[in-house]
């Protein structure tokens, strides 16, 4: 069976030849163009090296937990939960070892988030090319991410599930058996909710940093497309 590391590892392969299989096939034909570039390219290898970065961050050990732009907290069905679970939840070192599970388990419902932002970027349409590249530091992660209206909550919502289901932590499992009355597929959605925030929060941080330091890409598309070249 493949270790933690093997599957991180081939995950980030996927994102990356992802990318440059869609690089490849985009062609100037029919988009946009400006000094002898194309403006579309121009926005999908942004996003697609904003997703790489930010993914490759998230993605390895302690990537959430360790983030405070990313890190989740517990969920609000547990946080106003009275008798054993209060008492419990009001010592700081069992509160954060509990959040510090949920943390671990976004690391790992996040895998199945890279694929489907790198697809996406891939197939969406840009109606404006121009406007996103002028725009505010994130902005064309705001764009994808109202493109995706919330698909990364429904990739990741079953993995949550699952992991909340099977865990194997006695913390996570003692606190799901003293909140007496609450669904767990509602802590996996707050949980998704948590980790769809987490991860575009992170991909716009990426892409503001490439538009500030477009030299540190190494790609002249983008070094020229802000101002690097």
């Amino acid at each position: 069976m493949a270790t933690h590391s093997q599957v991180l590892t081939r995950r980030r392969l996927m994102i990356g030849s992802g990318a440059m299989v869609g690089m490849g096939a985009l062609g100037l034909a029919g988009c946009a163009g400006y000094g002898g570039f194309s403006l579309v390219e121009v926005v999908r290898r942004l996003l697609q090296l904003s997703a790489n970065r930010a993914f490759d961050r998230l993605l390895a050990p302690g990537g959430f937990w360790d983030d405070q732009m990313a890190r989740l907290v517990l969920p609000q069905q547990l946080g106003n939960r009275g008798g054993m679970l209060q008492q419990m939840l009001t010592g700081p070192l069992f509160k954060d070892r509990l959040a510090r599970a949920f943390n671990d388990m976004a690391e790992r419902a996040a895998y199945r988030a890279a694929p489907a932002v790198t697809e996406a970027i891939r197939g969406m349409g840009v109606r404006d090319a121009l406007a996103l590249i002028r725009g505010r530091p994130d902005e064309a992660t705001n764009y994808l991410r109202g493109e995706m209206a919330g698909r990364l909550i429904d990739v990741m919502f079953p993995q949550f599930g699952d992991l909340l289901h099977a865990t194997s932590d006695p913390l996570v499992g003692q606190a799901l058996q003293l909140a007496t009355g609450v669904d767990v597929n509602g802590i996996a959605n707050d949980l998704a909710r948590q980790a769809d925030d987490a991860i575009w929060r992170s991909i716009g941080r990426e892409e503001a940093e490439i538009r500030r330091n477009p030299r540190g890409t190494n790609d002249p598309l983008l070094e020229r497309a802000f101002g690097g070249g």
